[in-house]
């Protein structure tokens, strides 16, 4: 859910010299502060922005300023796959890129919402949103019952398609790619 709590978390911890990696003119890359793979991290833009639905097509050269960033990030780790996206629903009031390496080796990976905000239509790709700013001239997000029914997925390994019975056997499972 999108407390108070959680916004104020997100710009706070844009200044905490602690997780910030690094710092452009108008964006800026933490680690985040609960990882769920070896490398993750979130680009924000300096500019307050609540969520994809408040991105406008003047923002369309900050976004994809935002995932050059995250793929310069990306390659700093060359034995890792990267996946960048924007969850379609997001838990925090600044909008957040999220750079997240494909081994999902955390132990912050937890529950099946985890697992499915990163590997279902849950988590979008920069281009999908991109694309939509240019030819619409906004982002419409799926409903939240949409959102509920994709975090709700049957567990699904991300590059096989094996079904684990839970998450304790999607991360035996994930140890063997």
């Amino acid at each position: 859910g999108g407390g108070g709590q959680w916004s104020f978390g997100l710009l706070q911890s844009m200044n905490n010299p602690r997780l910030k990696v690094l710092e452009k003119s108008d964006h800026v890359v933490i680690k985040d502060k609960f990882p769920k793979a070896e490398h993750h991290y979130l680009v924000l833009p300096l500019e307050r922005i609540q969520n994809i639905a408040s991105l406008k097509p003047e923002h369309v050269p900050l976004v994809k300023r935002m995932v050059t960033t995250g793929w310069e990030l990306a390659d700093k780790h060359p034995t890792h796959r990267f996946r960048l996206g924007f969850h379609a629903i997001p838990s925090m009031s600044q909008v957040h890129l999220h750079v997240i390496s494909q081994d999902f080796n955390s132990d912050r990976l937890k529950t099946k919402k985890h697992w499915n905000s990163f590997t279902t239509e849950y988590f979008i790709n920069p281009e999908i949103i991109l694309d939509k700013l240019i030819s619409k001239g906004k982002y419409v997000p799926i409903s939240k019952v949409e959102g509920d029914e994709l975090l709700k997925r049957d567990l699904e390994c991300h590059i096989c398609q094996h079904k684990p019975k839970n998450i304790v056997d999607l991360k035996k499972h994930l140890l063997t790619h």
